[in-house]
């Protein structure tokens, strides 16, 4: 099992970047940058490629329906480029909060359009030139929707590698499928181990049945919060607020996509009620009705024999790659929990 991290730099980029390099000496695997409607994750991943040597860089990920196909497969060349063949292309279709409220561009047909993109992706890798007649994507434009100039070209430069892997992010079961069928990785949200088998286990089946073998093995990112120490219970706490602002406000009633996720893992009663808290702006009162047992069962955050106990369990449900959120505060507990994990993995 490989131990990566999600970069933090509410207290600066510039120093999250040089605590990466002594967690890269501490045996930290790879790192992810995320994007919402922040900073893009581009830029920080093209500094982060200049001041690591060893670690995967990876988008965690890239809204991939506010770029065209061809926009994404040149940035990811560019991005293994110059990480010396390091990067991983995280893809994912986000929302219509984010997708239409942020950048403005129709939510529509998120799973074929993700199905096109990888296919344009991995032709601009090969350096072919580029033809692709999809039901939403149509490269070159045709004339009679443009100006009957454009022709197939393929990428100038050659890149380091034909084919970069590429994770999705997904949670429902149609995507899901996709995801096991046509990427290296798949990075599910709110992972919780006991219940993966029950919500996405048909899913992943039928994907992998008619998965390319020259992809190799489906790599099962997923991210928790990690902490190991006692009497640390109040910064497993912390997550809740994120987990009822998933559950409770990324999205409208009956197009929350978290918030599914969260009644097929078998709460359908608190994801009404975080839903209905949050939205009427009672988030205290959101974050506090997420399940004790959802908090405790996503997160790694405790003394070091428990998380050794439920690294297995992740381990069992076919995790391969741990995506942690480092949530101590001090820079010197960080760099002593990521050694221990690393060990924990280790003794797995």
């Amino acid at each position: 099992m490989r131990i990566g991290m999600r970069v933090q730099y509410s207290g600066g980029f510039r120093e999250a970047a040089q605590e990466i390099g002594d967690l890269e000496k501490a045996g930290l695997d790879m790192v992810s940058i995320a994007e919402a409607y922040s900073f893009d994750a581009v830029s920080q991943l093209g500094y982060l490629a200049a001041v690591t040597e060893r670690m995967e860089l990876t988008s965690g990920i890239l809204q991939a329906l506010t770029r065209t196909p061809t926009l994404t497969a040149m940035t990811a060349a560019g991005l293994d480029f110059v990480s010396d063949g390091r990067f991983t292309l995280g893809l994912g279709a986000s929302g219509p909060q984010v997708v239409e409220g942020f950048h403005g561009v129709r939510y529509d047909a998120p799973l074929a359009r993700l199905r096109e993109i990888v296919e344009v992706c991995r032709m601009v890798w090969r350096r072919e030139r580029v033809v692709h007649e999809g039901r939403h994507y149509t490269i070159p434009l045709p004339p009679d929707q443009g100006t009957g100039l454009g022709k197939p070209l393929k990428l100038i430069n050659t890149p380091v590698r034909e084919r970069i892997p590429i994770t999705l992010a997904s949670i429902g079961p149609k995507n899901v499928e996709m995801t096991a069928e046509i990427a290296e990785g798949w990075e599910p949200i709110f992972f919780v181990p006991e219940k993966a088998r029950e919500t996405w286990g048909a899913s992943v089946d039928a994907g992998l049945a008619r998965r390319d073998p020259a992809l190799g093995p489906l790599d099962v990112r997923v991210g928790v919060p990690c902490a190991i120490g006692e009497g640390l219970e109040g910064l497993r706490e912390q997550s809740r607020a994120d987990l009822a602002l998933y559950i409770g406000g990324m999205g409208a009633r009956g197009k929350n996509f978290y918030n599914e996720l969260t009644v097929r893992y078998g709460y359908p009663d608190a994801a009404a009620t975080v839903q209905d808290l949050y939205l009427s702006g009672r988030k205290d009162e959101a974050a506090a009705a997420v399940p004790d047992e959802m908090v405790a069962a996503t997160s790694l955050v405790g003394p070091r024999s428990w998380v050794a106990e439920r690294l297995a369990a992740f381990r069992d449900a076919g995790v391969t790659t741990l995506v942690t959120s480092l949530v101590q505060p001090d820079r010197a507990d960080r760099l002593r929990t990521v050694e221990q994990l690393k060990q924990l993995a280790l003794d797995l």
